[in-house]
C-alpha cells in the first residue's frame, strides 16, 4: 500500500495560534473532537484543571480498535471549537444575521423591570384571582408607572410595547378597560383590608401608627362624578377637581384611599374620611395634625363629642394652631401669654380655662420677628417715599384722570417692590391742602389727592 502523509499548517491571522495538523493518511474515516480534562496539584497542595481539545480519528486495526490525534485544538478560540465540532457532527452552520430580516422592533426593557418588581410585591395575588379583568387592571397599573396618560391614550399605547403581548391586552376596547376599572372599585375594600394587615400590623408596625393627609387633583373631564370646581392646590383655577384622603403607614406607603367632591370643604371632607377610617381598619388612636382652616373649633367639638362617646371605640386627639384672636386673648394683661416667658427661652407650656385638657405650646420665633419687623420698615419707607414723590410733583400731578380711579381694594397693590401700607400700619396722619380748579381739557372739578394708605 503506497500511503502519502502531509503536513497542514492553519495559522489564526487574529491572535497568532497555529493548529499542526499531524500527518493523516487520506480516506482512512471520520474525525471528530475529543475534550480531555487533567487536573494537576502542586507541591503546595493547589490544584489547577486543565482542559485540552484533539482531533482525533478512530479506526480498525485488525481486532483492535485505535486512536489517532490528528490536530490539537487547545489553542483555538472556544467558539472556533465549537463551530468546529458542530460542523462534524453534520450541522449547517448560517451566519449570524444572514438568514433574518427585522420587520419591527418593541421596546421592552422598561416593562420587564416594572413588571418584575410588580411580580416580586404580589400585584398580581393583591388585586385578586386570575381572570381577565386582573390582567387589564395589572396591564393599566404597569403603564401608569412607565408613562403616565389618560386610559384612552394609555390603550393605544399597548400594541407599541410588548406588554400588550406579555399579558394579551393587546387587542383591549374601551369596554374592556372601563369594566375592568368597576371591577376593580368591587375589589378596593379586599384589596385595603389586604394591605392593612400587612403594614399596619403589630408585627410590622409596633408603633401602630398610620399617617392620613388630604389634599385634590385637577380633572380634565367631563363624565367624573365627583368632579367640581373647589379651592385649587395645584393652581388650576378653571380646572374641576377631586378631593381624596391617602392613609399610609410610616413609611408612606399607601393603605386606603378615599374620594370626594372636589367643592367639599377641607374640614367637611377631612371629618367624613376621619370617621369612616377607624372603624374600618381598626384604629383605635387617632391623632389629628392640620392647620387654623382644617381643625377648627366647630371639629374640635365635634372630637370632644366623639371621645365622650363610650361606644366609639377610637379615641381621637389634634395638633393644630391657634387664630389671631385667640391668640390676642390669651396675651391680654391678664393673660398666661406674656413675653417674659421667652427670656431664657423659645418655648413655654401654659394652661387657660377656656382649654381644658389641652396642652398650648407657645413658641417664639426671633427669626419670624425680625422679618416681620423688616418688612414693616420696608412698608413704612415705600410709603414716605411714594408720598414725597407726589408733594414735590407739582400741580398736574395732584390731578387724576377718571379712568386712573382706584377702588379700596385696588389700592393695595405692590409700591416698589413691597405691599402698599394699610391704613392702620400708618402712626401719623397726612394733610394735603386741597387744590381749586377742574381739569384743564373737560373743565371738571379735580380729584382731592389722598394718601397711598388711604385710597
Amino acid at each position: 500500500m503506497f500511503v502519502v502523509r502531509i503536513l497542514v499548517c492553519c495559522v489564526d491571522d487574529r491572535r497568532g495560534r497555529s493548529v499542526t495538523m499531524l500527518g493523516m493518511p487520506r480516506n482512512m474515516g471520520k474525525v471528530h473532537v475529543v475534550r480531555v480534562k487533567k487536573t494537576h496539584v502542586d507541591k503546595q497542595g493547589r490544584r489547577r484543571d486543565y482542559e485540552s481539545v484533539y482531533l482525533r480519528r478512530t479506526f480498525r486495526d485488525g481486532a483492535k480498535v485505535r486512536n489517532e490525534t490528528v490536530a490539537n485544538l487547545s489553542m483555538l478560540p472556544a467558539a472556533s471549537i465549537t463551530a468546529l465540532e458542530a460542523t462534524l457532527k453534520g450541522q449547517a452552520l448560517i451566519p449570524a444575521g444572514s438568514e433574518f430580516t427585522k420587520t419591527r422592533s418593541l421596546p421592552h426593557g422598561h416593562v420587564a423591570a416594572v413588571s418584575a418588581m410588580a411580580h416580586r410585591l404580589g400585584f398580581p395575588a393583591l388585586l385578586g384571582p386570575a381572570c381577565r379583568s386582573r390582567d387589564v387592571v395589572f396591564a393599566l397599573i404597569i403603564s401608569r408607572v412607565i408613562r403616565p396618560a389618560s386610559k384612552l391614550s394609555t390603550l393605544s399605547r399597548w400594541p407599541d410595547t410588548t406588554l400588550g403581548v406579555d399579558l394579551d391586552v393587546a387587542g383591549a376596547s374601551t369596554d374592556e378597560i372601563y369594566a375592568a376599572m368597576d371591577w376593580l372599585a368591587h375589589r378596593q375594600d379586599a384589596i385595603e383590608r389586604k394591605l392593612a394587615a400587612k403594614h399596619l400590623s403589630p408585627q410590622a408596625n409596633p408603633h401602630r401608627m398610620a399617617l392620613f393627609d388630604l389634599t385634590s387633583s385637577w380633572v380634565t373631564g367631563r363624565c367624573c362624578e365627583l368632579a367640581a370646581h373647589g379651592y385649587s392646590r395645584d393652581g388650576k383655577k378653571g380646572c374641576a377637581q377631586i378631593e381624596y384622603g391617602v392613609l399610609t403607614d410610616p413609611g408612606g406607603r399607601p393603605v386606603a384611599v378615599r374620594v370626594v367632591r372636589g367643592d367639599t370643604a377641607d374640614p367637611v371632607a377631612f371629618t367624613e374620611i376621619v370617621a369612616e377610617l377607624p372603624a374600618t381598619f381598626g384604629l383605635t388612636d387617632l391623632v389629628l395634625v392640620g392647620d387654623r382652616g382644617m381643625i377648627t373649633s366647630a371639629r374640635i367639638g365635634m372630637l370632644r363629642e366623639l371621645n365622650d362617646n363610650p361606644d366609639a371605640p377610637t379615641d381621637f386627639g389634634w395638633i393644630t394652631a391657634l387664630r389671631a384672636p385667640a391668640i390676642a386673648k390669651l396675651a391680654r394683661d391678664d393673660g398666661p401669654l406674656q413675653m417674659t416667658l421667652f427670656d431664657t427661652q423659645d418655648l413655654a407650656e401654659i394652661v387657660h380655662p377656656d382649654y381644658p385638657d389641652e396642652r398650648l405650646i407657645a413658641c417664639r420665633n426671633p427669626a419670624l420677628a425680625a422679618e416681620r419687623a423688616r418688612k414693616r420698615r420696608d412698608l413704612l419707607d415705600a410709603t414716605d417715599k411714594e408720598l414725597a414723590r407726589i408733594r414735590t410733583g407739582g400741580p398736574r400731578h395732584l390731578v387724576r384722570r377718571r379712568r386712573d380711579r382706584q377702588s379700596p381694594r385696588q389700592s393695595q397693590r405692590k409700591i416698589q417692590g413691597g405691599q402698599a401700607l394699610c391704613h392702620h400700619h400708618h402712626r401719623h396722619q397726612l394733610h394735603l391742602r386741597t387744590q381749586p380748579g377742574g381739569h384743564r381739557r373737560r373743565s371738571r372739578p379735580g380729584w382731592h389727592l389722598r394718601a397711598t394708605h388711604q385710597r
